[in-house]
Formats: structure tokens, sequence, C-alpha cells
């Protein structure tokens, strides 16, 4: 089967199931909700930053999105289905990370850009200029969607949502956070870390904003080869 349509009906599947799109939403919601409430306590050391501080809220939904778009098809046969009807597996997972990746990006940006507006308005003179405020609205659409990615290829995996998500919010939320200060170590590396150096004004570790972004494309390309060579080795 050609690709168009294995993309086209596993696009049907996310836009019809109403808790991915609540997950969407809240990608948007989270992130400029907690950038507003940041922008008006920070301490503008950091001015980009100050703005887009939310997206570490905002990632938490996009990892849902990506989780749960894939785990669904491990319930109810419903994986078993979807590869009688196209039985080459890779594609059919090129088509789910396709079909994952191109929502993810598109609130995304649109999230990176009301955010920035809102965050100017808050800001005033110590906001972003505009230039660096839309290196930083672009940048959070692509990380946003390279984290979707990354949780997508783990519960291909694990084969579960909430598993993914039991392995991946902590480690976002407490780990990662723990050691992020521990600049030129391991923790320049780690997907979120890496990913976030196109949020900030200025970085001091070795990696800028799109190399940064590059390394968690690695960490997301990983996640889905993994992801792609479970899903042709185990059984439906």
């Amino acid at each position: 089967m050609p690709f168009r349509p294995v993309l086209h009906a596993e696009w049907i599947k996310i836009r019809t199931l109403r808790s991915l799109l609540g997950t969407l939403s809240a990608v948007l919601l989270a992130t400029v909700a907690f950038s507003g409430l940041a922008a008006t306590g920070s301490d503008r050391t950091d001015p980009l930053f100050s703005v887009f501080l939310g997206v570490s809220f905002g990632q938490i939904a996009a990892v849902a999105f990506g989780a749960t778009a894939v785990s669904s098809e491990f319930r109810g046969g419903a994986l078993r289905l979807a590869l009688s009807a196209v039985p080459d597996r890779r594609r059919w997972f090129a088509a789910k990370a396709t079909a994952i990746a191109l929502p993810v990006f598109a609130v995304g940006l649109v999230t990176g850009l009301v955010t920035l507006v809102l965050g100017r308005l808050l800001l005033g003179a110590d906001g972003p200029t505009w230039a660096q405020g839309m290196r930083g609205a672009l940048g959070c659409g692509v990380y946003l969607t390279l984290m979707a990615l990354l949780a997508a290829g783990l519960a291909a995996v694990l084969r579960s949502g909430t598993a993914t998500l039991g392995v991946l919010i902590p480690f976002l939320l407490t780990v990662s956070f723990v050691i992020g200060d521990m600049s030129g170590s391991v923790a320049d590396v780690l997907p979120d870390r890496a990913g976030q150096v196109v949020l900030h004004t200025s970085w001091d570790g070795p990696l800028g904003p799109w190399s940064g972004l590059a390394v968690t494309a690695v960490w997301a390309a990983a996640a889905l080869l993994a992801g792609a060579r479970s899903l042709r080795r185990r059984d439906a």
C-alpha cells in the first residue's frame, strides 16, 4: 500500500480520539499559562527563557500525546487490525510517527508564537528581541515534536502508555532537573537539556541552539528505531 493512504488512516485515528486532541490542547495551554506566570515573576537574567519557561510543562503533554498515540494500538487488537491492512510494519510505523509529528509541530509552532507575543507584552523592554524570540518559537515547535517522537518510540518498545509515562515524566521532572546544572557533564546531552538550549539567550555548555536540538533528534531517532525493531520482531 502507498504511504499516503496509510498516513491518512493514521491521521483519522488521531483526530477522532478525544484524549489525543485534549493532550494537544494541553501543550498550548500549559506552555502559555506557565510561561506567563514565569514572566511576571522572573528575575529576567535570561529574557528568552523567561518567555519560554513553560515549555518544561508543555512537554509533558507532548510526551503524553506521543505515548498515547502509539500505546492505544496495543489495546483491543487494534494493532492486528492495522497490520492486516498494512502488512509492511516499517511503513505503518513510519506513518504513525509522521501522523504524530505533524500535528505536534503545528501546535508547537503556534504555541511558540503565542508564548513569544505574550512574553514580550509582559516583559516589555526586558523581553527578548524579535530575532531571539523567533528562534525560540521555531525551536519550541521542533523540540516538542522531538519529545513526542521520543515518547512514541519508547511506547512501541514498552507497549504501554502508562509504563512510558512512568519512565519519562519522572526523568523530565526529577532526574534531569537534579543534574541539569552540572554543565560539562552527561547533563549536557540529556534529551530535554540539550533541546532546550534553543530556548536560552546564551549558553555555557558545548552545545548551541541547533546542535542541542540535533542531540535531542538523535535520542528521538534511537527511540523510534528501537520501537520499529520491537514492532518487527514481536507478535502483534
